[in-house]
């Protein structure tokens, strides 16, 4: 027999909590039964730790109502021991008279009976079931969305991750996935590429990408009809983010160009995605199953003269004009780079002199078969039939290949190979003397230009000859050269005289007036000291002119008139 307690009225949860589950359920897009059955547990751990592990309680919410029924069950006894399952008789008869030693006490509990941290850990299991919850909607949205591109708005930038806020949820994109040109603000609307959900990420659980090659893709198939509809079909990507990519593209109808359709009128299609991209350069390339026409259209702009296909290491062999060759190379390397990851093959880009040396080596090179002494005619005849003709393919072939041949045993293959390889260092050391050859002659050809423009440094002489030491010529040299000097000293001393400064050595002054007076024509020497002052006899070839006195009363006032100006 069960008696329940009459004293303790069930109370109503918290309006707030109630507000609280109605809002999470709003904005978390959480279903409330889940809210509800969270409560439920968390109200159940809180009730145990306040009434002990063993304690039995029952938690129900009543969602018509709004109100949660908490019930503890224990059996009536003389003196409790375990408190959790036990009840005193005196206390059950406090609350029911009837209460006797053996029945059930049914007590209801209210919140306030649980205490405060028994609420704050049930807030906690709350929240905690509540993320849980999010995360597992989060990625059963999104898992199956994975290579999607999805719009959204830049939420936060925080150390270089990007915060987009999508429809429901929280997405980030990371630096390494970010075009480098991208600038993104607060607000500002963005596209990206849906590159993994992880579920046990502790931020965001979305990763978005904008360097993707297939984000491209995506952006072709939103702004060129065709694509989506899938009458164009996108065959290839390559992508340098930021930089350039190539896209080849083929039409399954046979009315509609690929290329036409995708560049779109005045380039209006291409544009937009150039834009979204922040200028990044995109060469739409028509797919081709034969890889030599493939790879001679992805190396465009460049026009290809000749490619051609070795087989051996996957590679195909491509001549340019010799003024397309850094158009085919690309800056960096970055158009022959983007062509062999669009195509898949091995690009070699020579030019077309060089390939034309290379082809008049090789026939120069070659040797047939007949020059092998040690294969009779009908062997010549037999290897001819397997394709091999020079000895250039003998060496090429395998051991297994030579002995498959009817015919040809062990000793003789090896004989064979031993004569090809003797011919082929003979001929290459024939065509390394012919080049040495050439190289000498080359040099002769430019040795007399270079000792016709050596002749006149050797025909001229060392020195400029002068006048003889003790000629008059010398005397008037160093009359002419020393006067300057004197004239320019006596101007800097008369002009320092008349500011009332004393005479003193100035080390700069002085090299300041050298260097100036060194430059004084030779005229104005000549005139401004007359060589009989110095008790010199004027040499026999000077001619000393006399003018008339009333020239050199100008020219005495045009010497004050120098003077003055100096100072």
């Amino acid at each position: 027999m069960s008696i329940v307690a009459k004293e303790t009225q069930t109370r109503g949860v918290n309006y707030e909590l109630m507000e609280a589950m109605a809002q999470i359920a709003r904005e978390k897009s959480v279903d409330k039964a889940i809210l509800v059955e969270t409560l439920e547990a968390g109200l159940l751990s809180a009730g145990r730790k306040r009434f002990g592990q063993t304690a039995d309680i029952q938690v129900k919410f009543d969602e018509p109502s709004g109100k949660i029924l908490m019930r503890l069950k224990r059996r009536i006894v003389e003196d409790a021991e375990d408190l959790a399952q036990e009840i005193d008789l005196e206390e059950a008869q406090q609350s029911e008279p009837d209460a006797k030693i053996g029945q059930e006490f049914i007590q209801e509990l209210t919140l306030e009976d649980l205490g405060r941290n028994a609420i704050a850990a049930a807030k906690q299991v709350l929240v905690q079931r509540v993320r849980e919850a999010e995360r597992e909607r989060i990625y059963e949205d999104y898992h199956d969305r994975v290579g999607e591109m999805v719009r959204g708005t830049v939420q936060q930038v925080d150390r270089g991750n990007i915060y987009v806020k999508l429809d429901r949820s929280e997405a980030i994109l990371p630096p390494r996935e970010q075009i480098a040109r991208d600038r993104y603000h607060q607000g500002d609307h963005i596209k990206a590429y849906i590159i993994a959900v992880d579920k046990l990420a502790r931020g965001p659980q979305i990763i978005l990408s904008r360097t993707h090659p297939e984000f491209l893709r995506r952006l072709f198939e939103a702004e060129v009809p065709e694509v989506a509809e899938k009458i164009i079909e996108i065959k290839g990507i390559a992508r340098e983010p930021g930089s350039r990519a190539k896209v080849s593209v083929v039409s399954n109808d046979d009315k509609i160009d690929a290329v036409g359709a995708c560049v779109g009128i005045k380039g209006s299609r291409v544009q937009a995605i150039v834009r979204e991209l922040g200028g990044e350069k995109i060469d739409i390339v028509p797919w081709s199953q034969d890889p030599v026409v493939f790879v001679t259209r992805s190396l465009s702009p460049a026009k290809v003269l000749e490619a051609q296909i070795v087989d051996k290491d996957q590679k195909v062999l491509v001549s340019v004009a010799d003024d397309q060759l850094s158009l085919a190379i690309g800056k960096g390397g970055q158009n022959a780079r983007l062509a062999a990851k669009l195509t898949g093959w091995k690009i070699d880009l020579i030019s077309k002199s060089e390939r034309d040396r290379q082809k008049e080596m090789e026939k120069r090179s070659r040797i047939d078969i007949e020059e092998l002494e040690a294969a009779g005619p009908k062997l010549r005849e037999k290897l001819i039939r397997e394709g091999i003709e020079t000895v250039q393919d003998l060496l090429k072939a395998s051991m297994e290949e030579i002995l498959a041949i009817q015919g040809i045993g062990e000793k003789t293959a090896e004989k064979l190979i031993e004569e090809a390889k003797a011919l082929q260092e003979r001929r290459g050391k024939e065509l390394a003397a012919e080049a040495a050859k050439a190289q000498a002659e080359a040099l002769a050809d430019q040795e007399p230009r270079l000792t016709d423009s050596a002749e006149p440094l050797l025909e001229a002489p060392d020195e400029i000859p002068g006048p003889l030491p003790e000629s008059p010529e010398a005397e008037a040299m160093k009359i002419v050269r020393g006067t300057p000097k004197k004239a320019g000293a006596m101007l800097e001393e008369s002009a320092r005289l008349r500011k009332g400064a004393e005479l003193e050595e100035d080390e700069e002054v002085a090299e300041r007036v050298e260097a100036e007076e060194d430059f004084a024509p030779e005229e104005a020497a000549v005139t401004e000291r007359d060589p009989e002052d110095l008790g010199a006899v004027p040499p026999a070839r000077v001619i000393v002119a006399e003018a008339p006195e009333q020239e050199a009363g100008e020219d005495e006032d045009q010497t004050k008139e120098t003077r003055g100006d100096a100072s």
